[in-house]
């Protein structure tokens, strides 16, 4: 696990049953990593301090009026907003960022609405519709949606499909399966891939290990990190962690469709490595 005390301090968090898992603390725990002096219980009475700025009366209100006050005290007086200007920024994925410039993206923004709402007694969770992350909130026997990154708008089915077929540029009939709220564990990795793509697209190589490295924690059998980190191991003139990864994805995913592919990856840094030797 190497001596980041960040990757460690994740692995014990989401040991965890999902039930138990400390979504918020698991976030900033992984913000650690790009942030090492960030005081993890100080943005956690963060947003105490939101749930306790929403209503003061909240016990007397219903669970609905609830819900409606704690969208308009986010969105409109704390004024959390999408980041339109620059979505790719990684600070849009670390939750310290997202609660100190009150700007993030659909799954952050989400988070932030997940757990302030948990501390008000409401059952908001996340939705990882395809291209876009919205959060829903299980009232009786109903589920209201509600769009983070736009404001916290409601949405209607109809206008979930709308959204989705915006972002993908086609049009796109949602079932049943799309609206299923997604696990801590799901959402901490959907973060990070996000992370690992923004930081593969600007080829920083370490950050990119940064994020593997937490995914493999999340996910030991998620065969293409061992893949990609041996790839960005290999980018860092890293040939020994490179082969190393390779191997591993090799020997315990035999029946990937890119098998030989990464068999040639590996007899070239096997020779590219006889030669510096």
């Amino acid at each position: 696990m190497g001596a980041d005390p960040s990757l460690r301090e994740l692995a014990t968090l989401v040991s965890r049953p999902d039930g138990r898992l400390d979504l918020a603390r698991a976030a900033l725990t992984i913000a650690r990593w790009e942030y090492p002096a960030l005081e993890v219980d100080a943005y956690l009475e963060r947003l105490d301090g939101l749930a306790r700025g929403v209503d003061g009366s909240r016990r007397s209100t219903d669970p609905l009026g609830r819900l409606h006050r704690l969208r308009e005290y986010l969105f409109v007086e704390q004024g959390f907003v999408g980041n339109r200007e620059d979505y790719y920024d990684p600070r849009n994925s670390f939750l310290n960022d997202v609660l100190d410039r009150r700007q993030g993206i659909p799954i952050t923004l989400s988070l932030v609405l997940i757990e302030v709402g948990k501390r008000l007694g409401l059952a908001v969770e996340g939705i990882g519709l395809p291209g876009h992350f919205i959060a829903g909130a299980r009232l009786d026997d109903s589920q209201i949606f509600l769009d983070p990154f736009n404001g916290g708008a409601l949405l209607t089915p109809e206008s979930c499909e709308k959204l989705v077929g915006r972002v993908l540029g086609r049009k796109v009939t949602l079932t049943d399966e799309h609206y299923a709220p997604v696990s801590g564990r799901q959402l901490l990795g959907r973060m990070l891939a996000n992370l690992k793509a923004i930081y593969w697209q600007r080829q920083a190589w370490d950050k990119v290990v940064g994020a593997i490295d937490r995914l493999l924690v999340l996910d030991s059998k998620a065969a293409g990190e061992w893949r990609d980190r041996g790839i960005a191991w290999s980018n860092m003139g890293e040939i020994q962690r490179s082969l190393a990864d390779w191997e591993r994805y090799l020997t315990e995913f035999p029946n990937t469709k890119d098998h030989e592919a990464v068999k040639g990856h590996l007899r070239k840094a096997r020779q590219k490595l006889a030669q510096l030797n």
